[in-house]
């Protein structure tokens, strides 16, 4: 997980998982909708984990 990556998780989710893939990308982009803290928290998970 770089730091630019997290910088872009917590300022814009959806920008950050967008290298991810499709599926992963509108999952945070919901969850950034429904509130901004979910989708960081998304976003974060969905980074750490190394698949």
């Amino acid at each position: 997980m770089s730091f630019i990556r997290v910088l872009l998780a917590i300022f814009f989710p959806p920008l950050a998982v967008l290298g991810k893939g499709c599926g992963s990308f509108l999952i945070v982009l919901l969850l950034t909708f429904c509130g901004w803290v979910p989708g960081v928290i998304a976003a974060l998970v969905i980074l750490n984990n190394p698949n």
